[in-house]
């Protein structure tokens, strides 16, 4: 025999539970209203900014192929003829020259930028010392120091050392110029790298320095490549360091101009001559590698990025 036990409640907690329900339902409604409205903001703002990133990029590589007559219409009209007149005639004119001073800089800077501020990093993360984060924080306050308060001293510190107008000057101080944010960014990663396979290396017998070129720094490839990729950008795209100390000193100082400087050059040597085509093609040609390589890796930047915050 079974006895069923009903429950008999009184009217006011039934109407309390019947409003408690609609309140839950109704803050559901509300919320899922927020995120949609949200949704769609975020959705329309980052539309637009894509909007005024590549309208202004098309126009450029457009205008490459346009004439001048064609330049001066329709912004975004397609050119007339499709042919490489104006790059053939921006390489003639330097853009070569300067493009192949860049990369000879690039090539030693952005690697030992990488080197020395990894290996500052790993230290300033994974050994306990006295001054560790007043050292830190001194490495990291060159990130918020801006630049041109300190052309002048660095102009003639580097004079000093006679090293205006050479390539070892400049990729000294690009290696000091982005030191600070190098050390910043992979700070973070060697700090929550896994203790246990630093032990597991030093009971195997591993040196300090074998424990970071081949143990840690693999394992710190995701920071690696985001950092790297963010000092090619800066340094490929620096005008400020090269116009101040990449001037020719006598009148037997070769000219080593770097890309940013090659483009001023080139519209100055255009003088009143209206070679617009020209122009457009040096800037062409100095984003598009730049471009590639942002295209190339940016699943790693993602994930470079992602790493950082997520640890």
């Amino acid at each position: 025999m079974t006895t069923q036990s009903t429950v008999i409640k009184a009217p006011g907690e039934a109407a309390a539970e019947s409003s408690s329900g609609a309140g839950r339902a109704g803050g559901a409604d509300r919320r899922r209203s927020e995120g949609v409205v949200l949704n769609v903001f975020s959705h329309g703002f980052l539309a637009l900014w894509a909007i005024m990133i590549v309208l202004p990029l098309i126009w450029l590589v457009l205008g490459s192929f346009k004439t001048d007559a064609q330049i001066g219409g329709s912004a975004l009209s397609w050119p007339s003829n499709w042919h490489l007149d104006a790059f053939g005639r921006a390489w003639d004119k330097g853009i070569g020259g300067y493009f192949a001073n860049t990369l000879v800089v690039l090539v030693f800077s952005v690697p030992l930028t990488m080197l020395f501020g990894s290996m500052a990093a790993y230290v300033l993360a994974r050994y306990p010392f006295k001054g560790n984060r007043a050292v830190y924080y001194f490495f990291v306050s060159g990130a918020m120091f801006p630049v041109f308060l300190a052309l002048v001293p660095l102009f003639f510190m580097v004079k000093r050392f006679d090293m205006l107008n050479t390539y070892q000057g400049l990729i000294l101080v690009y290696i000091a110029y982005s030191m600070p944010f190098t050390i910043f960014f992979m700070h973070s990663f060697f700090r929550t790298l896994p203790t246990a396979v630093y032990e597991a290396a030093v009971i195997d017998g591993a040196s300090d320095t074998r424990i970071f070129f081949q143990v840690m720094l693999p394992m710190a490839k995701p920071g690696l490549i985001s950092v790297g990729i963010f000092n090619v950008l800066g340094q490929w795209n620096q005008y400020i360091l090269p116009a101040v100390l990449m001037q020719p000193q006598s009148s037997s100082d070769p000219e080593r101009y770097m890309l940013t400087q090659g483009l001023i050059q080139l519209q100055q040597q255009m003088g009143y001559e209206t070679d617009l085509p020209v122009l457009f093609a040096g800037a062409t040609i100095a984003i598009i590698p730049m471009l590639a390589v942002y295209l190339s890796f940016q699943r790693q930047i993602q994930a470079g990025l992602t790493s950082a915050t997520l640890k």
